[in-house]
């Protein structure tokens, strides 16, 4: 599995953030096919005539993911046969279905992304899975207030090294390292990627676990996952994370998946079309982390 290499380079008050991510993929677990894909917009020849590519989405300045987004076929079952978190047990079915998205009426930016998400003609755009995270949440809050969300955040995110645009994007995208510049960030919201970035900016409310799997998230919530605890502890102290190579996703709530008697047993995603065929379920990942929206 590849590894993908960021740098992060400061040019006045401009940071380009390009460096490790610790996200969709990883050689622990995942065994997803590598090949890439090119991203410019093409149109594909086929048998059965042109077929339109998919828009290229926004880019942060971060590495393509391509080649863990390609769209799967429809599975027989909810867990399909090359899920990288696939379990040996013979009773991973969800003979459940998703409960009526009932929208949020706390947050009309996370109203929009649901909105913006079941509309939507391409709901797996693929790349990478921060980047689809970030520009759906973008869109919605622009879409809903008339700008983008930085100039509302406030001045006390903001160090004596970084302005607060600044910290919400080393947050959002966990730029962990070993050293003072990740260090300087607070604690409390480090690895838990957009669900810390968008707490620490006033914007929301964090979940945890629990409240994950208790019923608490409303649609449009964003998440941050881990696929191993201990990866997760390093990289909240600050990791070289060419050698740790941990595992993580980000992605959007839409809705929980119930069975018959109420229980809740997976959640119905949104991300680039690398896991939001089929529900999750809390043996995919060890770390669960979301923010209700409340903007």
């Amino acid at each position: 599995m590849k590894h993908i290499p960021f740098k992060m380079l400061l040019k006045k008050s401009y940071i380009y953030i390009v460096f490790i991510f610790l996200g969709c993929t990883s050689t622990k677990t995942n065994n997803q096919n590598t090949n890439s894909s090119n991203a410019e917009p093409t149109i594909i020849q086929t048998q059965n005539g042109p077929v339109k590519a998919k828009p290229v989405i926004q880019n942060l300045g971060l590495d393509d993911h391509s080649y863990i987004s390609l769209t799967p076929s429809q599975p027989e079952s909810t867990i399909h046969h090359k899920d990288s978190l696939l379990q040996e047990h013979s009773n991973t079915q969800l003979s459940s279905s998703s409960e009526e998205v009932n929208f949020n009426s706390d947050s009309p930016v996370a109203d929009r992304i649901v909105q913006n998400y079941l509309n939507s003609e391409i709901k797996e755009p693929g790349g990478h899975c921060l980047t689809v995270s970030k520009t759906r949440f973008e869109k919605a809050y622009k879409d809903v207030h008339g700008h983008l969300p930085y100039q509302d955040f406030p001045d006390s995110m903001a160090t004596a090294t970084y302005t607060s645009k600044q910290v919400f994007n080393l947050l959002y995208v966990t730029a962990s390292k070993p050293d003072k510049s990740w260090q300087s960030l607070p604690e409390k919201y480090r690895g838990k990627g957009n669900a810390g970035a968008i707490t620490y900016a006033g914007m929301g409310t964090l979940v945890d676990s629990t409240g994950i799997w208790g019923g608490k998230l409303k649609p449009g919530a964003l998440m941050q996952v881990w696929r191993y605890k201990e990866d997760y502890i390093e990289v909240v102290q600050g990791a070289d994370v060419k050698k740790l190579d941990p595992y993580g996703h980000s992605f959007i709530f839409i809705s929980y998946v119930r069975d018959d008697k109420g229980v809740i047993t997976g959640l119905r995603i949104a991300d680039q079309g690398f896991q939001s065929y089929r529900p999750l379920v809390p043996r995919d990942y060890d770390v669960w982390w979301a923010v209700n929206l409340s903007v």
